[in-house]
């Protein structure tokens, strides 16, 4: 009886475990919600007051006096071609460096390996003089250039190693059929990668959506300014106004929650993917 009771007592503290966490997690982003739609004086009454009736005008005042109509069709010109470039790119180098032989091969994958671990503090100075030399301070390729840039150390490393997980026998039958490099990679590969790729298009869009520091200083023009960058004006000008604050604060998050609630089950997979061979 012991025995038994220890062996479902186990996964039942686990899971109150689990949804303490849970709740723990959400309700900062609950108490971001309730303040977004409360008035000025429904917030002096108390953090879990709940308001008279919803202002969801606190929104269309941080839409539009805060020029978030502009801070997100910027940050959305911006998220498609880095995730899109970073993902094709990291496909080819990834099975590059996972299934061909070239020299410097190694030499090669350190030095992605160390392009990862630099911060962009190190080299932002640098790439505001290149940037300007070429000029392009004040343009959308400032923003989605150094970005690629960026992301391709990571796509490479990710999609490389992903590949060396798929079933070696698909490809050592295909190679024996006399299938080329570009129809394995095209036929075979990538249909085979799609929930790595779509893991790896996840990772991309969160971190170039939340990406504030070359914004910051390769644009200083407010018709360019992504939506991080435009909340730190929009601080700025509305302090005092916590509910209007708080509503510019969800619109930035708010596509962040939506593209992982989408693709949740992909990101689970291509997390996992490998882990059964």
């Amino acid at each position: 009886m012991g025995r038994s009771f220890n062996i479902s007592a186990g996964p039942l503290c686990l899971r109150i475990v689990l949804w303490l966490l849970a709740f723990v997690t959400i309700i900062p982003f609950l108490l971001l919600l309730l303040t977004s739609i409360k008035s000025k004086a429904d917030v002096l009454q108390g953090a879990f007051a709940l308001p008279a009736y919803p202002h969801f005008e606190n929104y269309v005042d941080a839409w539009n006096a805060g020029h978030f109509n502009i801070y997100f069709w910027n940050s959305i010109i911006v998220v498609i071609p880095v995730v899109a470039a970073s993902v094709f790119l990291g496909l080819l180098t990834g099975f590059a460096f996972a299934y061909l032989s070239f020299p410097l091969r190694r030499t090669l994958f350190a030095i992605l390996t160390l392009g990862m671990m630099v911060p962009a503090e190190a080299f932002i100075i640098p790439l505001y003089y290149e940037m300007r030399y070429l000029g392009l301070i004040n343009t959308y390729a400032a923003l989605i250039v150094p970005q690629i840039a960026m992301s391709i150390p990571f796509s490479t490393i990710f999609l490389a190693s992903a590949m060396q997980q798929l079933p070696e026998e698909v490809l050592e039958a295909a190679v024996l059929d006399g299938a080329g490099r570009f129809y394995i990679l095209r036929k075979i590969v990538i249909p085979l990668m799609v929930p790595a790729m779509s893991t790896l298009a996840l990772f991309l869009f969160i971190w170039t959506w939340n990406e504030f520091l070359i914004p910051f200083i390769l644009v200083n023009d407010d018709a360019y300014r992504t939506l991080p960058l435009g909340m730190l004006f929009f601080q700025g000008r509305y302090t005092v106004n916590t509910p209007v604050l708080t509503a510019g604060a969800v619109i930035v998050i708010f596509p962040l929650i939506v593209t992982y609630l989408v693709f949740q089950r992909r990101f689970i997979a291509g997390l996992t993917a490998g882990a059964t061979k």
